[in-house]
């Protein structure tokens, strides 16, 4: 592997970013286990995660003006101090409470535990859009799409240890450990960025454009000059629309092939696939057409979801989900990639967060959609409707097949759109964009 630009600042703002994301999604993780444990309340779990993710999707634009605006290296240390003050904020919330404050879902300061550490978590959104735009100063261009590789798979390492630990700390004592670890770790990360060198003169060019503001408008402008860009983002929401899906039936799916206990152990393993993918793409690189690749990969993606739920069985489930960690830091550093090259550096952070608003924004609302449909609509259709009585001699029959005819169907829905986008005219802009660049 081999990264030329500034390899020393490169590789330290990895290890920086590597431990801020996992004691940020440690304190997520915990303060959703955490909830349900205190209140047995699923409803309440899941309007904490509803809400996160609305948050996630409404931030992203703004976080990504503040980007551009300001030094990147500066916004890294903002994130993390913001989160660090609000983790402080909540602990003194958690640790002043009388016995059993927070067994009430409806509880006023349960509320303002999860407020406080909501906002610590999004907080640190503004580093996941600083850290691409950061490779495309330190990291020359034809070694970028391997260095998007290695934050894929820093991503990765982030999935696998975190529910981990964040389980191991709750169960220890509650939600101090995970807050004394979390205002650690971001005093650790605060001091050592501050001492790691980055020149970001290349980012004065531009730089007092709108000032901060949220900057909508002219954000769809940058995009909308980029030929083939806004069809880039939309079939990477479209993507994440159907990926909704996954969200919403995968641990049913998985549930009712095996128990709870292997079906975690199975998706620490399945999870290595995001650091395998991200170490091959550091290795190799994503070739001459990123584009292409992204497609392509799309292609396998929706492939490989049609074909995995066609028998029930744990082994088909298990290679077809590592197939698709595996390839999902492809998909994630061909877009950085393009976007990186094609999108003048001054600007890439207001377009990092459009990005990330209009595609984290697709899954949840998918989510929300598909459950009811598959409870109500494709279960009774596989048990005993028509479905079970046309297709259930080879398809199989019950709950699960109902689930899985839904896969099946994701994937045909997939494979079609994929297809026709690797055939449009703004595929081939893009790809003609890229190439020129």
């Amino acid at each position: 592997m081999t990264i030329r630009g500034d390899r020393p600042a490169f590789f330290h703002l990895l290890v920086s970013t590597l431990l801020v994301s996992v004691i940020n999604f440690t304190v997520w993780f915990a303060i959703t286990f955490y909830v349900f444990l205190e209140t047995r309340s699923v409803f309440a779990t899941g309007v904490v995660s509803g809400i996160f993710l609305v948050l996630t999707a409404a931030t992203g634009i703004w976080f990504g003006s503040l980007v551009d605006h300001r030094g990147k290296k500066a916004m890294m240390q903002v994130s993390a101090g913001v989160s660090l003050l609000l983790y402080l904020l909540a602990l003194a919330v958690h640790e002043t409470a009388p016995a059993g404050a927070f067994r009430d879902p409806a509880g006023g300061r349960l509320w303002v535990l999860i407020v406080l550490l909501m906002l610590g978590v999004i907080a640190g959104n503004i580093r996941t859009i600083a850290l691409p735009t950061l490779v495309t100063v330190l990291v020359e261009e034809d070694s970028r799409d391997r260095a998007n590789g290695l934050v894929g798979t820093t991503s990765g390492v982030t999935f696998l240890v975190t529910s981990v630990i964040s389980g191991v700390l709750v169960a220890a004592g509650g939600m101090t450990w995970v807050l004394v670890l979390a205002a650690g770790v971001l005093t650790l990360a605060l001091a050592h960025l501050a001492v790691v060198r980055i020149d970001e003169r290349a980012a004065a060019t531009g730089a007092s454009e709108g000032h901060g503001r949220v900057d909508l408008r002219g954000t769809l402008r940058i995009v909308a000059q980029v030929p083939g860009l806004a069809a880039l983002i939309v079939f990477s929401a479209f993507n994440n629309f159907l990926g909704g899906v996954f969200m919403a039936l995968m641990d049913a799916y998985g549930l009712s092939l095996v128990s709870v206990q292997a079906w975690g152990l199975l998706w620490g393993a399945l999870s290595t696939g995001l650091i395998v993918g991200g170490l091959l793409i550091a290795r190799t690189g994503l070739g001459r057409n990123p584009v292409w690749l992204l497609l392509a990969v799309n292609l396998v993606l929706w492939t490989v979801t049609l074909l995995f739920p066609l028998r029930s069985s744990i082994v088909l489930l298990a290679a077809g989900m590592y197939v698709y960690m595996l390839l999902v830091p492809y998909a994630e550093a061909a877009e950085q990639t393009i976007l990186q090259k094609v999108v003048p550096y001054e600007r890439q952070g207001r377009v990092f967060g459009f990005a990330q608003s209009v595609e984290q924004s697709a899954a949840p609302l998918t989510a929300f959609l598909i459950a009811p449909v598959a409870q109500f609509v494709f279960i009774p259709f596989m048990t005993d409707g028509l479905g079970a009585r046309t297709i259930g001699r080879w398809f199989g029959t019950g709950a699960d097949r109902g689930i899985a005819l839904v896969f099946v169907l994701t994937g045909v829905v997939g494979i079609v759109a994929t297809a026709i986008a690797m055939r449009s005219r703004p595929y081939r802009r893009l790809s003609r964009r890229h190439a020129a660049e």
